[in-house]
């Protein structure tokens, strides 16, 4: 049985460059290592922000491009959200969970209980929306099977929506 260490060390990548649909999230994340001159070890594990993985993975939708379902207009109309997000939400969600007059609780289609199916527009251009990763599982598996190429160090990964983390100073 290995000791675990009594200590929790985090380090934040400041010079993460703006990723895009495409990327090859591992290298961009090499890189902003490198930059950084921050050391990987065995069994560290690396939390890789949800919007770049979902970036990376081209999951950006141009609201453009939706057209919102009778569904999404009436409930649209209930929330005072853009029908055609609320598409997005509904396309995301196996179903509603709970409505309020100005959120949609919804289980995504992998299961997770939340907010609007963490269709989010924050942080992205005008008239776009970024859904999360479509298998975020998948996506922590491949940056972990990945990265030892590039660093000869085997870590976990971890696809966090960090909105939700909040630090106190």
């Amino acid at each position: 049985m290995s000791m675990c260490p009594d200590r929790l060390e985090l380090i934040a990548l400041s010079d993460m460059p703006l990723v895009a649909a495409g990327d090859d999230l591992a290298e961009l994340i090499a890189n902003a290592l490198q930059r950084s001159d921050a050391q990987l070890d065995d069994h560290d594990v690396l939390v890789v922000a949800q919007k770049i993985v979902s970036k990376a993975e081209g999951r950006l939708v141009g609201l453009g491009t939706v057209v919102p379902s009778e569904e999404a207009r009436r409930r649209a109309g209930q929330t005072g959200k853009d029908p055609r997000l609320v598409e997005l939400i509904l396309r995301e969600s196996v179903r509603v969970v709970r409505q309020t007059n100005s959120l949609i609780i919804t289980e995504t289609t992998t299961g997770i209980v939340m907010a609007n199916s963490g269709v989010d527009q924050s942080n992205v251009e005008a008239g776009h929306a970024l859904l999360l990763p479509e298998d975020p599982d998948r996506s922590a598996a491949t940056l972990r099977q990945e990265l030892p190429q590039r660093f000869s160090r085997t870590v976990g990964v971890v696809v966090a929506d960090l909105s939700l983390i909040h630090i106190s100073e």
